[in-house]
């Protein structure tokens, strides 16, 4: 996988380049500047193309290590895809249904399986990404249904495929709303269980682990915030943003709620 491979290659290149400049001690300044600038420009390359945040389906492992139960209905309705006619609704949906099928998959429902994976195909056509759509996924799926590590590896692997795929065809406006997409809805799924869940340590740890999600996917996003999608999208989650400036280092039931209320308004406004 592309997260697997950076992280095994930028370190070697880095230490390749070390090594490379330490022997040529007396080489000029000049030189050693410029190799240095070849690690950085190839870093960049390669994360580039790495879907920069954990996946929905690492996010919602979680939730069903908490036990907590699979809730019929919560996810977008497959029904909805017929209504984004635009490359933006349809790359943030795209990132939305992405996370719903993690949330089937992990849970088992094969149903619901087929229904996501069926919408994802066609929102991944529709965005002229048919070559990245992978016909055995299924199978995968269906061979792994009790290997929930194996699962988020075969998810992780398809967030990764989209996400290099727009990143490579100059196209990183829409491969960022794909994770907008995915992050919101992720945080949707979790955020949107029942009460009793709230109080459980590990549970306000995911929540504050999405946190630095967020900050990060903010802060990937500045280079492109002359783009109007990015900037329109990047405004919706100024709620969000307000809301996790006013925590601490943990949660409070009532933080819970209100981080639930602002995903839920901002979640409403990419599916509907």
């Amino acid at each position: 996988m592309k997260k697997i491979f950076a992280g095994f290659i930028l370190p070697l290149l880095i230490i390749s380049f070390t090594s490379l400049s330490s022997c040529k001690n007396s080489a000029p300044k000049q030189q050693k500047n410029a190799e240095k600038q070849e690690v950085k420009e190839i870093k960049s390359q390669i994360e580039t193309n790495v879907y920069p945040l954990p996946t929905s389906a690492a996010v919602i492992k979680k939730l069903t290590e908490l036990e907590v139960g699979y809730i019929i209905g919560i996810s977008n309705p497959v029904g909805n895809a017929k209504k984004y006619f635009d490359s933006q609704s349809r790359a943030k949906n795209l990132g939305v249904y992405g996370a719903d099928l993690s949330y089937a998959t992990l849970y088992n429902q094969q149903q619901d399986v087929i229904n996501y994976l069926d919408v994802i195909r066609s929102l991944s056509n529709e965005l002229n990404m048919s070559k990245v759509y992978n016909e055995e996924l299924y199978a995968d799926i269906k061979k792994n249904v009790d290997n929930k590590n194996e699962l988020v590896n075969i998810l992780t692997k398809e967030f990764n495929d989209i996400y290099a795929f727009l990143s490579e065809n100059d196209q990183q406006p829409l491969a960022l709303l794909v994770v907008g997409g995915a992050w919101v809805e992720g945080m949707f799924l979790t955020t949107h269980v029942s009460e009793a869940s709230y109080q459980a340590p590990d549970f306000s740890r995911v929540l504050l682990e999405q946190k630095k999600s967020f900050d990060t996917y903010l802060e990937i996003t500045k280079p492109y915030l002359n783009d109007a999608s990015i900037s329109d999208f990047v405004k919706l989650m100024d709620p969000v943003k307000k809301v996790y400036e006013g925590i601490g280092t943990s949660l409070t039931t009532q933080n819970i709620k209100d981080i639930a209320k602002v995903i839920g308004d901002l979640r409403e406004q990419i599916v509907k």
